[in-house]
């Protein structure tokens, strides 16, 4: 029997172990440019990345700025597994406006001119004035008159009211009470007053407070309180409702009471409730309404003791007149 001999060529070790390595299997990948690649026709729709771990890879060396990927079709990819919490986003907001953003006034740079810059209607400053009686008492042969002037804003005003008679027989005397104050509102319906006023009836001055408002069913309610240099209070309160007939025609009904603190024998004054004044007018308001002129009645009684303290100085106890006049704003 014959015995053969194979000779293989000679193989070393680190050879051997090369080939039967798994590393063999692997393919040795230097640093790869993909700047120029194209992958605009590449589908990724389908591709699940939501297991994928960015956190460790490096991409600061990669250029992608020729890469086109305007066709790629990212709509049902999954990036829910995605962690941006080390995402550093505060370049993008924040910082200097730029050069043609909008100013905050609206102006935009340009100057308001000679009437300065615009203002909000209640926070400008306005003037009012109405007269809201100026008529004459046939029976009295006198003229009566009420009229109130304000400037100021919505919230804050002054206000400069005066109210009285001026007879146009004998010696014409005037009887005014005048008063000078500061209003504001105080709730929805109702305004204070505070200020310093004048009786020319008295020759003496005061310190006033009041409120003026609209109560309940819409009637105009005051009540002014004046505190004179000798300690005598006054009180007068009022009422007045407008009963609209048409768009032109009112009936308005007032009643006014006056009341003093203590008694006063050289001004014909009694403590408590002294007189009281009524009033019905029929006014037409003009298209503008800012003039209604007006005739009516009026009515005036003296209350409690002032009664009889007049009935001792030969004065009037009750009285009654027909009245004409006008009222007006502007």
């Amino acid at each position: 029997m014959r015995i053969y001999k194979v000779g293989l060529p000679f193989i070393g070790m680190s050879s051997l172990m090369l080939l039967t390595s798994p590393l063999a299997n692997a393919a040795e990948m230097p640093i790869m440019d993909h700047s120029g690649m194209d992958m605009s026709d590449m589908d990724h729709s389908s591709m699940d990345m939501s297991d994928m771990d960015h956190s460790s890879m490096d991409m600061s060396d990669m250029d992608h700025s020729s890469m086109d990927m305007s066709g790629m079709d990212h709509s049902s990819m999954n990036m829910s597994g995605m962690d941006h919490s080390s995402m550093n986003m505060s370049g993008m907001q924040g910082g200097e406006p730029p050069a043609d953003a909008r100013s905050p006034d609206y102006s935009n740079g340009v100057p308001y001119g000679q009437y300065g810059k615009p203002m909000m209607m209640g926070s400008m400053p306005l003037w009012g004035m109405s007269v809201d009686d100026l008529g004459y008492q046939f029976d009295d042969d006198q003229i009566n008159f009420e009229a109130t002037g304000w400037y100021g804003t919505d919230s804050n005003r002054i206000r400069l009211r005066t109210e009285g008679s001026a007879q146009t027989k004998d010696d014409k005397e005037i009887d005014s009470l005048s008063s000078l104050a500061y209003w504001k509102p105080l709730s929805i319906f109702w305004n204070g007053e505070a200020g310093v006023a004048y009786d020319t009836e008295n020759d003496k001055s005061a310190v006033m407070a009041g409120i003026v408002g609209t109560a309940p069913y819409f009637i105009e309610t005051d009540a002014r309180a004046y505190l004179y240099t000798d300690g005598q209070l006054r009180l007068d309160l009022g009422a007045e409702y407008e009963w609209r007939l048409d768009q032109h025609w009112v009936v308005i009904p007032e009643v006014g009471l006056t009341a003093f603190s203590k008694d006063d024998h050289d001004n014909d004054i009694t403590k408590g409730f002294n007189e009281m004044e009524t009033e019905v007018r029929l006014t037409y308001e003009t298209f503008s309404r800012q003039l209604a002129p007006y005739i009516g009645v009026s009515y005036e009684t003296a209350l409690g003791k002032a009664r009889g303290q007049r009935r001792q100085h030969n004065g009037s106890v009750d009285s009654s007149s027909l009245t004409t006049g006008v009222k007006f704003w502007f």
